[in-house]
């Protein structure tokens, strides 16, 4: 499926607000993207670029423990730099990082939630590698192939997903060393499948859905085949992120 950047832009800076309080799964990930990091990374860097800052989950979070002479933050929107004004030492990348031109003699590349949007990830995975320095490392979550499947399942609307084994493999092709890769499957539940579509609308995840406009018609049906996902807490979404902490083979 193609992803009109434009859109998802526009999607999520109208989003802006709600992702704060909505984003709950994509705060979960941060954090433990975050305890990965901690747990593989030195504390010490001279230049870092996060990838699809957004509101600042992860940002927020590394800056408690990390210590870092320059910051690049890369985001769609400039209107995300409002989440940001008690950090130091940031340096803006504004645009679709696929076409950007990405710093070099990075000593790491971090990302949550954010790189599931990318057109041709192999690409974007070897211009990072070249980013990197030697033995410079590469944190990030992204979703992978059950992701949201009850939406896909009944609209079939949403991202091509990626396998872990996917992902695995073209890490490998663009010589990074995985020292980690976890996924994990988080369930969120709602009251009617009305709140489902608001908690997505409010996420910015609707990007995807240039084409599918909702008829009365075509809601009820969505909320009479919903019914088939609801269980004891609730009607069920499902998340599905992999965590990977990579490093540059030199």
């Amino acid at each position: 499926m193609s992803i009109d950047k434009v859109l998802v832009a526009q999607r999520f800076a109208k989003a802006g607000q709600s992702y704060i309080e909505q984003a709950v799964v994509q705060k979960q990930i941060s954090a433990q993207l975050f305890e990965y990091l901690k747990a593989y990374c030195p504390k010490t860097f001279d230049s870092v670029l996060e990838i699809g800052c957004g509101s600042g989950n992860l940002t927020h979070l590394f800056q408690t423990h990390f210590q870092f002479d320059q910051l690049f933050l890369n985001d769609l929107y400039k209107d995300v730099d409002q989440h940001f004004s008690t950090i130091k030492n940031i340096a803006w990348l504004i645009g679709d990082i696929e076409q950007l031109t990405l710093p070099q003699s990075l000593d790491a590349v971090i990302s949550s939630s954010a790189l599931q949007w990318m057109t041709d990830l192999p690409k974007l995975l070897h211009r990072i590698h070249d980013a990197l320095k030697p033995n410079a490392y590469f944190g990030f979550s992204t979703f992978g192939s059950d992701n949201l499947t009850e939406i896909k399942q009944l609209t079939g609307q949403g991202l091509n997903y990626i396998s872990l084994e996917f992902l695995k493999r073209q890490l490998e092709q663009q010589n990074f060393e995985i020292l980690l890769i976890q996924q994990d499957h988080k369930q969120v539940y709602f009251d009617h499948p009305k709140s489902v579509l608001q908690h997505l609308k409010a996420t910015g995840v609707t990007a995807t859905a240039k084409s599918h406009r909702w008829t009365k018609q075509s809601l009820q049906h969505f909320y009479s085949d919903y019914q088939q996902f609801h269980v004891e807490q609730g009607f069920r979404l499902t998340y599905h992120p992999i965590y990977v902490i990579a490093r540059r083979i030199a």
